[in-house]
C-alpha cells in the first residue's frame, strides 16, 4: 500500500492545516509515494522502541519528532538518533499533532476517558459543568488515568465549572473561565499565576494525558483499516519520567 493513499484517509479525518504555526505534522520522513508493508501508532518514538519496529513500515504519531529545522544530522541528539534508525530500516514518519488536538484527542479524553460531558469546546479547551468537591474531582481524575500522584493548586472547595486540555496548555490561562483548568506541565510560575486569579489547577501530565491517541486513531480508522484488510500494531513509548514512592523497589 502506498504512503499516499492513509495520508490522504488521515487529511480528511483531521486536517493537517488546521496545525499551529509552531507545529510540524504531516509526512516527517519518506515519501507520499513510498509502499509499506507494516503500519504502527504510536503517542511517541523512543530509541528502544525504533529498534524493535520492523523495516519497511510506517508509524504514526501524536508527536512530532522534528519541530524545527535541524542544521546538522550528527546522531547525538533524541531525534537525530532515531532518524538515523528510521532511514537504515526505510520507515517512514507521519505525524498528527495540534490538527488532532483540535478535532479529535481532546475530547476523546474528556468524554470517553473521563467521561465528562462538554458543554462547549473552542480549538483547544473544553468546558464541562460537573459540581463537584475538589477532593472527588482529585479522586475521579486519579482513577481514571491511573495517576500516582497528583499536582494541584486549590483555591475553592467546590468545583462547579471544569476547563480541560490534554498534553501541555498554560500559555491558554487567559481563555479559561471556569473555577478550575485541568491540563499538563504545570510549572511553578504558572501556580503562581492561577492562585492569583483565584483559579485552581490541576496537572494531569503531558504522557498521561494523552496516550489515548492510539486508541483513538485506532477508532478513526477501524472502518478503513478492515477494508484494506489492514492491522495496525499499537506500540507504546516510554513515559521518560519515573516516580520515587517510598517502600517501592527502584530497578
Amino acid at each position: 500500500m502506498k504512503v499516499r493513499d492513509i495520508y490522504e484517509v488521515l487529511n480528511s479525518i483531521s486536517p493537517f492545516e488546521l496545525q499551529e504555526k509552531w507545529d510540524n505534522s504531516g509526512l516527517l520522513v519518506g515519501n507520499l509515494d513510498d509502499s509499506f508493508e507494516n503500519l504502527y501508532f504510536s503517542m511517541d518514538l523512543d530509541l528502544e522502541l525504533v529498534k524493535t519496529l520492523k523495516a519497511n513500515s510506517l508509524v504514526i504519531t501524536h508527536h512530532p519528532l522534528i519541530f524545527s529545522g535541524l542544521k546538522r544530522v550528527n546522531y547525538d541528539t533524541y531525534s537525530t538518533k532515531i532518524l538515523k534508525e528510521l532511514i537504515k530500516k526505510d520507515i517512514t514518519l507521519i505525524s498528527m499533532h495540534t490538527n488532532i488536538d483540535k478535532t479529535h484527542l481532546n475530547r476523546f479524553v474528556v468524554e470517553e476517558i473521563l467521561e465528562f460531558k462538554i458543554e462547549n469546546q473552542n480549538e483547544f479547551i473544553a468546558n464541562c459543568i460537573i459540581n463537584m468537591s475538589f477532593e472527588d474531582l482529585l479522586k475521579h481524575l486519579n482513577k481514571k488515568l491511573n495517576l500516582k500522584n497528583i499536582k494541584f493548586v486549590k483555591t475553592k472547595n467546590n468545583i462547579k465549572t471544569l476547563a480541560i486540555c490534554t498534553g501541555s496548555a498554560m500559555s491558554l490561562i487567559d481563555e479559561v473561565k471556569a473555577d478550575c483548568f485541568i491540563t499538563g506541565d504545570i510549572k511553578y510560575h504558572d501556580a503562581m499565576e492561577a492562585k492569583a486569579r483565584g483559579l485552581s489547577l490541576i496537572d494531569i501530565r503531558h504522557y498521561e494525558s494523552e496516550n489515548y491517541f492510539n486508541i483513538l486513531l485506532e477508532k478513526l480508522l477501524e472502518e478503513y483499516l478492515k477494508k484494506n484488510k489492514l492491522k495496525a500494531i499499537i506500540t507504546a513509548s516510554q513515559n521518560p519520567f519515573e516516580f520515587f514512592i517510598e517502600g517501592e523497589n527502584i530497578e
